[in-house]
Order: structure tokens, then sequence, then C-alpha cells
């Protein structure tokens, strides 16, 4: 080959691989400011929002509902949120200040939120899923220091959460014998919300595909043939009417917790609180700019938003007796009501760390079925 030909050769070749450079560049670009200001592709992984999420749904967020929140930690590796390959995936060496687009409209009861995580900014490297400040309460800060190295994160990369939205700022929420009432009214019980109940059957274990036609998720399903039964069968009401009715059934009690179990598990993690999961509050929500009375009997209710999510002093807003609020606050809830780590366990949510609102089912499937009979096809492209 002549050494003309050799350098039209290399030439081509170059500009082949810079076309395609090119092109890689311009899709991150394009698909990095679709996901910040038009919607985000998420995944379920837990039950917590059965039977009105399943775990396993991939679903599409969109950005615009509330208005899309521009990036506080803008040095991410493309494609991640907090982690690749066990490190975390961005610098904090550069750090925005919170901002946020006008968006359609503002958070709603009702709404099926996603958000960051209030209590992920400090996380066990050996237990990323476990509550940090919960392993502090039942088991000390220093045994928890000694359980290994920990990171902090900023508020835009804590995991990820979705659960539906029981109370905004401003309302006066409370919970009783698992219902949500709000300002003194029952609020709606959406088809998809269940509770868990005891179910005693005449001896024998209900047919799997009766509960499979029903719904429930049998990943999760214990069968005690002391009881006979299911001691914590979660049920929607409409399969609730549908198990009463079965012949197999001899009867069908809630699991309600109507006393406090252990206050370091319930918001606000003090004894003088009383509260259990289906018996909570009245607690009144946060709103930006209303200014409440602080006292040393209702301190445990907003410590953590003085000190974590508006950085002011604690001491300086008990010397004076009073606090107002920077910004507004939400009480989330998970749909399966009787196994859902929610606002019951951790507290608000600020609206600093609301991310979207999912709008439509893509994709789902079942991680206990292999494929093709783990798709679930009814799922596909359906609303939330």
């Amino acid at each position: 080959m002549s050494r003309r030909k050799l350098i039209r050769t290399k030439s081509k070749f170059l500009n082949w691989i810079l076309d395609w450079v090119d092109a890689i560049i311009f899709a991150v670009v394009v698909v990095t400011l679709i996901n910040i200001f038009f919607f985000q592709a998420f995944k379920i992984p837990s039950s917590s929002m059965e039977s009105s999420l399943y775990t396993g749904d991939h679903l599409f967020v969109s950005k615009m509902t509330y208005g899309a929140r521009m990036p506080q930690t803008p040095l991410t590796i493309p494609f991640t949120h907090n982690v690749i390959f066990g490190k975390e995936s961005y610098s904090t060496s550069v750090q925005w200040k919170y901002r946020r687009l006008p968006g359609i409209r503002e958070v709603r009861r009702g709404d099926c939120v996603v958000f960051n995580f209030p209590n992920g900014d400090t996380v066990l490297c050996k237990a990323p899923s476990e509550d940090y400040y919960a392993l502090q309460r039942f088991y000390g800060r220093e045994t928890v220091a000694k359980m290994g190295p920990f990171v902090v994160r900023p508020s835009d990369k804590k995991d990820h959460y979705v659960k539906r939205c029981v109370a905004v700022a401003g309302d006066t929420l409370e919970v009783r014998d698992g219902l949500v009432w709000v300002n003194g009214e029952q609020q709606t019980v959406y088809p998809g919300v269940q509770l868990t109940y005891t179910v005693r059957t005449k001896g024998q274990k209900l047919n799997a595909r009766t509960l499979e036609k029903l719904g429930i998720n049998q990943a999760e399903l214990y069968y005690n043939p002391a009881l006979p039964g299911y001691p914590a069968m979660p049920l929607t009401a409409e399969m609730l009417k549908e198990i009463e009715s079965n012949p197999g059934v001899e009867s069908v009690e809630p699991n309600l917790e109507s006393q406090q179990v252990d206050y370091r598990e319930i918001f606000p993690f003090s004894p003088d609180y009383h509260w259990s999961r289906d018996s909570f509050g009245p607690l009144w929500i946060p709103q930006k700019g209303v200014t409440v009375e602080l006292t040393e009997e209702n301190l445990p209710l907003y410590e953590r938003i003085i000190s974590s999510y508006e950085g002011a002093s604690v001491e300086e807003a008990l010397r004076q007796g009073s606090y107002t609020f920077k910004q507004d606050y939400y009480f989330m809830m998970g749909d399966n009501r009787h196994n859902s780590l929610d606002s019951r366990y951790w507290g608000f949510v600020p609206e600093d760390h609301i991310v979207g609102k999912p709008f439509i089912v893509w994709l789902s499937t079942d991680r206990t079925k292999r494929f093709p009979q783990n798709i679930r096809w009814r799922r596909f492209f359906r609303i939330v």
C-alpha cells in the first residue's frame, strides 16, 4: 500500500471514530437534558406501594408536573444516580443552591410522588439500605460508628423513594384505625391501598391460583399451620370482600396497632408521643412562612427540620421561643400501609426533596417468575 493510500485510510478511520464520538456525546447530552427537565425512568424496588404500584414496575416520572429541579450536584457520571460499581458516582466539589423551575401545579393530596429519602444523607457503606438514624436510635452512636465507614450525600443524591402524598403543607393529619384523616375529614381510600389481616382458614392453605388472580403478593405471604391461616395477608377493600366470601376461610380480622410498640420506631421518636402506625397524630404539617411556637414539648416534631433541612440553630430557635419555616413540607405514606417505611417512621418530606410525579407504567416484571411468565402484560402503559 502506498504512503498516500495509507494516510487516506487512517484519515477515514479517524473521521469514523470522531463521528461516533460526536454521536455518543450528543446522545448523552440530549438524554441528560430530558432526564433533568422532562421525564426520567425509575423502577419500583419494593412492595411498599402495592397494590397501586408493584415491585418490578418500570415508570416514567414527569419532572414538569411540579417543576424541574436544577442539579445541585452537577459533577455526576452520566446515567447514574449515586453509585457505580459500589462507589459514589458523583463529586461534591461543586455544589449549587436549590432551584426549581415553575411547574404545571403543586403537589396535591393523593398524588404518587417520587422524592429523595429524607434520612438518606448518611449511609453505611456495608448496609446502604438501612436507615442510619434508626440504627443510632436502637444501637447507639458508638455501636453504629463501629459498623464501618459511611458516606454523606447531598439532598439530590439521596436514594429515590415513591409514596403517596396524604397531607400537604398547612394540613393537620391524623391516622385513626389505619384510616387517614386530614383537617378533621376522613380521606379517600384509594383502590390500591391495603392493610394486613389475620386470615384463619379451615385447616388448609388457600388455592394459590385464587390468590394470584386477586393480585396478592404471595412472595411475602406466610402460612402458619398452627393458626391455621395467614397472620399477615395484605388486602385491599375489594380483595377483603373476596377473601371473606371464600368457603375455605373461617374468619378475617384487621391487624391494627392501637398502642405504640416502641417509641424509637415511630416519628417523632419521643416517649411523650404515644403514636403507632395505625393511631398517629394529630400532626400539623409545616408550611413556608408560618411561625410556630417552639417548646421542649414540641421540639421533637421540628428539630430535624430546623437543624438538617433548613440549617438553622435549634438552640437559637428555642431561646427565641418560635421558628418560621423556610419551605413547605409533605407527609407521605405507602399504599401497602402495614409494609411501608414512610413518614410515620422518618417524618416530613421537604419541598426541595421532591423529584417528580409518576405518570405511566411502561413495563412490569415479576422477579419470582421466569421469562416470559414474568411479564405483567396487563400493566403495560397503565396510567398512575
